[in-house]
């Protein structure tokens, strides 16, 4: 009965780990641009001017969507549902973090004028200094 006399290594192969993770690497990256999740708002076309933003993170944007849903999207931030009655009660938190904060308005065209009046009042009681409406140049 003849043993050998070699001491068991004490290495890690990790070869097997990089491949796995090179092949989740590469499936997140062609999955990534799938999940972008939005909603399709028919902006009325219209000739106006670019509003001035400085810096452009420094926003807030509420949609109105052609069912009269709205979606409060924030730079950087997962855009998220809300009614009409807890919006100021989100722009008021978010003002009060940044007051000089830039709100806009971005509704569907079939939308009638007094549910997006409704929603500027309700930004104008929450603090919000400056409510631009959004739209679409008639260009593109």
């Amino acid at each position: 009965m003849s043993r050998s006399k070699r001491k068991p290594m004490a290495q890690i192969n990790v070869v097997p780990y990089i491949d796995v993770m090179l092949v989740l690497l590469i499936i997140f990256m062609v999955t990534a641009p799938m999940i972008t999740q939005g909603e399709k708002i028919d902006l009325p076309d219209v000739e106006s001017e670019p509003l001035p933003i400085s810096d452009i993170s420094e926003h807030v944007i509420i949609d109105i969507n052609a069912q009269s849903e709205y979606t409060i999207e924030r730079p950087g931030k997962e855009p998220f549902k809300e009614e009409l009655s807890l919006i100021g009660v989100h722009i008021q938190k978010i003002i009060a973090q940044n007051p000089e904060i830039l709100v806009l308005v971005r509704a569907d065209e079939s939308i009638n004028y007094g549910s997006v009046m409704k929603l500027v009042d309700t930004l104008k009681k929450a603090g919000a200094i400056s409510v631009g409406l959004a739209t679409e140049d008639p260009a593109k």
